[in-house]
């Protein structure tokens, strides 16, 4: 049976006891008036409430000293002692417009990153599909346009330039003049001879020829082309080792040879045209599939990688920043400015502090024998000092330390509590008298301790039969409150016992 009150300073505890009052339900127990010798009670069981009861002192849910966290001089103070601010409001600042340049202009790169690696994911525009569908349909015309105009080159320098050297030039071609080599006649009327039927099947190709399917003519048209190419050569030879007679003068000859250095011009110019529109309907044609395809991963990927980085240059430049920033960590008041503008600080010395708003705490130690019955959650009834104990305020355990503290040579626990609700009555620093509930005896006999006297080990109460009182032993449980006691066995209801045991 614990019964002894464990005394404290009181800024701290108080006293303790085990268990809530359950003799606050008062007299009802009682007969009779007075606490003489002859008072008695009447034993009726009754749910009874354990407390603990302990002083403390009311304390803000947060307050905290506040410093710059970098050397420089004070460029700005924002707040007074006494001034409400909201978490993250700017209270002082040390010179840093470096540094708030710095920020803008690594916000600028992010920007820029992002916006890249934004139009990599979107794709291309269709704008730019159009564009470049568009200068692939130019470039097939444009080839299209060149094989048409090879065609007809060619069958100028054909029919009408070189074949006035022949005699029956699409059937049986035969040079009409003399000339010295053979090996170089033989050669050109049989170039002659077999391009006949490519002229005619190239005319046909053109007739039919599109602008999509003109790609796949070049090819064709360059080595028609290069057909051409060798009978033009081959006919230059022979004008080389031609000779002059009544029926093909040297005038003649001359003025074929001019004729045919024309259309070979031509013709080389063909050729070279095919070949730069060709070049060119490729260069088109792999532009736009690079326009469709879209980015590569490897490109999302380091365009990903730089936003990365830029991202991680614009944190580094508000972190150095923000050292140069003291802020509200949460809403509450300025209780110390010691700031003055234009004097130069550390990040060693402290020159604000803060109280946080809301609701506020309680801290008070228990001593170890009345720990156990602690738990988070547990309520509790508060009174202040300052109102008297007939003004009760609702509190709650919010938290208990695991490690013991040392009060006047006695291990105890910090417990902290907290108000149900703000009150503008509660102060910072109050001296708080808490009575925690900390749990429930269901239909269990206390009585008063005085009620109970131990001799020879044996614990007895006095109960009365009769108008006589005699002696009966009991055994006894816990302390549910300051000065009572509760009986396990020994006492039935009914009962009725002396407040102060018979001698």
């Amino acid at each position: 049976m614990l019964s002894t009150i464990l005394s404290f300073s009181r800024a701290r505890v108080l006293y303790v006891v085990i268990g809530a009052a359950a003799l606050s339900l008062g007299w009802y127990f009682f007969s009779g008036g007075g606490k003489s010798a002859g008072t008695t009670i009447t034993i009726v069981p009754s749910d009874v409430s354990e407390q603990v009861r302990v002083s403390g002192t009311v304390t803000a849910a947060q307050n905290v000293d506040l410093g710059f966290a970098a050397n420089g001089r004070i460029a700005s103070v924002r707040a007074m002692v006494g001034e409400h601010l909201g978490e993250g409001a700017v209270i002082a600042e040390i010179e840093n417009g470096d540094l708030a340049a710095a920020v803008a202009q690594k916000e600028a790169t992010l920007a820029e990153r992002q916006a890249d690696l934004a139009a990599l994911l979107a794709g291309t525009r269709p704008e730019q599909i159009t564009v470049a569908s568009t200068s692939v349909a130019n470039a097939q015309t444009a080839l299209l346009n060149a094989l048409q105009n090879a065609y007809t080159t060619t069958d100028d320098a054909v029919h009408n330039k070189a074949d006035v050297l022949f005699t029956n030039p699409r059937t049986s071609p035969l040079l009409s003049f003399t000339v010295t080599s053979a090996a170089v006649k033989i050669s050109t009327e049989q170039d002659r001879a077999s391009l006949e039927p490519v002229l005619i099947g190239w005319a046909a190709l053109i007739a039919r020829l599109s602008s999509a399917a003109s790609a796949g003519s070049a090819t064709l048209a360059q080595k028609y082309l290069a057909q051409v190419t060798a009978l033009l050569a081959d006919a230059n030879a022979a004008l080389n080792n031609g000779v002059s007679d009544q029926t093909t003068t040297t005038a003649m000859l001359a003025s074929y040879a001019t004729a045919l250095a024309t259309a070979r011009a031509n013709v080389n110019a063909a050729t070279t045209a095919i070949v730069a529109a060709s070049s060119a309907l490729a260069a088109a044609e792999k532009n736009l599939a690079l326009e469709q395809a879209g980015a590569t991963p490897d490109a999302l990927a380091a365009s990903r990688a730089a936003v990365a980085a830029a991202a991680a240059d614009v944190a580094s430049a508000h972190a150095a920043l923000a050292k140069t920033l003291v802020v509200a960590p949460f809403d509450g008041i300025i209780t110390r400015m010691d700031a003055k503008v234009g004097e130069v600080v550390a990040p060693t010395a402290s020159e604000i502090s803060m109280q946080s708003d809301g609701v506020f705490e309680i801290e008070t130690y228990v001593p170890e024998v009345a720990i156990s019955g602690i738990a988070i959650g547990n309520p509790a009834t508060t009174t202040l000092d300052a109102y008297g104990s007939s003004v009760a305020f609702r509190s709650k355990v919010i938290a208990t330390d695991p490690a013991e503290t040392v009060k006047d040579g006695v291990p105890t626990y910090k417990v902290t509590l907290a108000f149900f609700a703000a009150d503008a009555r509660i102060r910072s620093g109050m001296t708080a008298n808490v009575v925690i509930e900390t749990g429930m005896l269901h239909d269990a006999i206390v009585v008063p301790v005085g009620a109970i006297t131990t001799k020879s080990g044996e614990t007895s109460v006095s109960v009365v039969i009769q108008g006589k009182s005699m002696p009966r032993s009991v055994s006894t449980g816990v302390s549910p409150s300051f000065g009572q006691v509760e009986i396990l066995s020994g006492l039935a209801k009914g009962d009725v016992i002396l407040l102060t045991p018979a001698p």
